[in-house]
């Protein structure tokens, strides 16, 4: 220790020559060691930032996905209940010749709606979930429905409201004979012979007056015996 002592003794001035070059450098390293602790907290709270970006972004993309499939719902539900209210003239000729305009594709508001018809069932998606995230085919198809449900309002309430009046007092006369022949031959208390005779008998009253739809005819005829000849 006595050596130790002389040495420090003998050379305390180095104290000033080293002690300022030491001290800076465990200053230089200190502030090296703040400044990686500070870069490694910032790409941590980068890192924290991001996922809660992503996180943010699937929760708006599910949002939006949903909302994507309700509106897309409610337009496949109103093309349903305006195709509904359609089917019901076809498959009920009886009532549809209380108002044969409904089916005179020589009418302008008839011939509107049967064209709104083709463009709605064009653009209907085969499921829900094939429009989700495409806006402009979305909305391509929201308008081709609200048109389709507008024409057939338009052309069923003109319907409604001429009836059959454009009609002479003879041709009346032939479609309230066809209902009435109709009705025998959709009778299952009628002979299978009567029904038929009643169908051909309709069909020849409404000849060259009123032009129903093939898919009428045709549910006729399976209603009638399912067999009848054209």
């Amino acid at each position: 220790m006595g050596a130790v002592g002389d040495i420090i003794g003998h050379y305390w001035w180095l104290v000033f020559v080293v002690g300022g070059p030491v001290a800076g450098g465990v200053k230089a390293v200190a502030a090296a060691n703040e400044r990686r602790a500070q870069r490694r907290l910032e790409r941590y709270r980068i890192k924290q930032q991001a996922k809660i970006a992503a996180a943010q972004a699937q929760g708006v993309a599910r949002v939006d996905r949903e909302q994507d499939l309700r509106a897309i719902t409610r337009l496949l539900s109103e093309h349903d209940d305006t195709d509904a209210r359609w089917f019901a003239y076809e498959t009920d000729v009886v009532n549809l010749l209380e108002f044969p305009m409904i089916t005179d594709m020589r009418e302008p508001l008839t011939a509107a709606f049967h064209r709104a018809k083709r463009t709605a069932d064009s653009l209907r998606p085969d499921v829900a979930e094939d429009l989700v995230g495409l806006a402009d085919a979305q909305e391509a198809y929201r308008v081709a429905v609200h048109d389709y449900a507008v024409a057939f309002d338009t052309a069923e309430s003109e319907a409604r409201r001429r009836r059959r009046g454009d009609f002479s007092e003879s041709e009346q006369r032939r479609l309230v004979r066809a209902q009435g022949l109709l009705r025998m031959a959709m009778d299952t208390a009628s002979t299978p012979a009567e029904r038929q005779a009643a169908y051909r008998r309709a069909r020849e009253e409404l000849d060259g007056l009123v032009s129903l739809p093939t898919v009428t005819y045709a549910q006729l005829e399976r209603t009638v015996s399912g067999e009848l000849e054209a």
